[in-house]
């Protein structure tokens, strides 16, 4: 079903898209620059290094995501059918939760991070730097988690502005720290992950103090008692434990990539290093209509708006497709002057030349993941996301990579991307299915 949608959804999408973009762009900004500092230092094993430990605390943390993308879509509806306790009660159950998963993440890190460094197999130089990286990180995981979920309620309360502001900031101490620890106190990856770790727990202080006046606006009252029975969590739980297999595999998918790209040399994984962080750019800015589309379509199916939905659908899918093609063209023209910008490292920026088409293609061919991502987020349809991931990974990425490890990083790129394009059509199945059905206004 198509809704055009008139120039007011235009501009609630856009007063929801373009906070989450700006913020959204801040962290792979950041991303660049821990490469950019650490490029520029005489041994290239640091490059790698951070490489191996940014992607496994991505892999762990966005694991977690669903601490965030449930929360949104839950909060959406709760704000549509105008139940304010149930907003406030599922803050207070997200960060209990959010909680707890971190503390058990430090009590167990010796294991996690042990295994989790050999998965993914660096040269034996690359790591020491890379163990030294992990075992400073992970003591910012509960203030990383708890803000996933601080975020995922103001974006379902359709405020949007708020994690603009406080992505901003701990992207900011984040990159500030980065000089100061990497090029003023020499520590080398070990000071990329203590900036990191001081910048989360900034994040999270300020994003309690916003919480506090958020709520002064939010009706309602706090439900105190369902904070301690288990049988209250089970709406969280039944939508988060979907969401939790979906971000796994898709992270399994990062990892996985990262890993084979090791196996041919640091320089191919310095430079696929650097070629992800255009896709970071790529994901998060196109998130930004995704988080849109999380909060606006949340809503309006909470208030069973079936108009609402459909243009709030239409307008993100527009906006995402104009910015996709942006992105293409920005690459294309820019992405070796980009390369350049991230590390003098002569041999590592001609490997990553090699591979910069794939980046050009990407925004086209994964624009509509993430929208569609959006849409069964907001409306809590999330086991449909489950199984999109397990068609995608199952039955076309590990599939593909078998079938092409004779072209060595050209078909490990080869496969990457037509996992995302694979990701786009069983996700579109998936939509036209729900919208036959009527789905979008029931919970999953």
């Amino acid at each position: 079903m198509i809704v055009w949608p008139n120039r007011a959804m235009h501009r609630r999408v856009w007063a929801l898209a373009w906070p989450m973009m700006l913020s959204n762009i801040t962290v792979p900004l950041v991303g660049l620059v821990d490469s950019a500092v650490v490029g520029h230092l005489d041994d290239p094993r640091h490059l790698g290094a951070v490489a191996i430990g940014a992607t496994l605390f991505t892999s762990i943390y966005w694991a977690f995501g669903f601490l965030r993308m449930g929360t949104t879509g839950l909060v959406a509806q709760a704000v549509g059918r105008g139940d304010g306790n149930a907003n406030r009660t599922l803050l207070a159950q997200g960060a209990v939760f959010a909680l707890l998963l971190a503390l058990a993440m430090v009590l167990l890190q010796w294991p996690l991070l042990t295994l989790g460094l050999k998965l993914m197999g660096p040269e034996s130089d690359v790591l020491s730097s890379a163990a030294d990286y992990a075992f400073t990180r992970i003591y910012g995981a509960p203030a990383a988690l708890i803000t996933y979920v601080i975020i995922g309620w103001f974006v379902g309360n359709q405020n949007t502005r708020v994690p603009l502001y406080l992505l901003t900031l701990v992207n900011l101490v984040n990159l500030l720290l980065d000089l100061l620890f990497v090029l003023g106190f020499g520590w080398g990856a070990q000071g990329v992950a203590a900036a990191t770790l001081v910048a989360e727990y900034t994040g999270l202080v300020a994003g309690l103090h916003f919480v506090l006046r958020e709520l002064n606006q939010v009706d309602g009252s706090l439900q105190r008692q369902l904070l301690t029975q288990l049988s209250a969590y089970r709406a969280l739980i039944r939508v988060n434990r979907y969401l939790f297999v979906r971000t796994a595999l898709l992270l399994f998918m990062f990892a996985f990539f990262t890993a084979q790209g090791a196996r041919l040399g640091t320089e191919v994984l310095s430079a696929n290093a650097l070629l992800l962080n255009f896709l970071m750019l790529i994901s998060h800015a196109l998130d930004g209509f995704a988080h849109a589309s999380e909060a606006g379509c949340g809503r309006y199916a909470g208030a069973k708006d079936r108009k609402g939905f459909y243009q709030a659908v239409s307008s993100a899918a527009l906006w995402s497709l104009f910015f996709a093609m942006l992105l293409t063209l920005i690459f294309f023209l820019f992405g070796e002057i980009i390369l350049g910008l991230m590390t003098d490292l002569d041999a590592v920026i001609e490997v990553a030349r090699v591979y910069l088409p794939w980046i050009w293609a990407l925004p086209l061919i994964a624009v509509g993941s993430y929208l569609l991502d959006g849409i069964l987020i907001g409306t809590t349809q999330t086991r449909a996301m489950q199984q999109i991931m397990l068609i995608t990974v199952l039955l076309v990425f590990l599939p593909l990579w078998w079938l092409t490890q004779s072209l060595g990083n050209t078909g490990l790129w080869l496969t990457f991307t037509l996992a995302f394009a694979a990701r786009t059509l069983v996700g579109l199945y998936f939509y036209l299915k729900f919208t036959r059905e009527e789905r979008w206004f029931e919970s999953d």
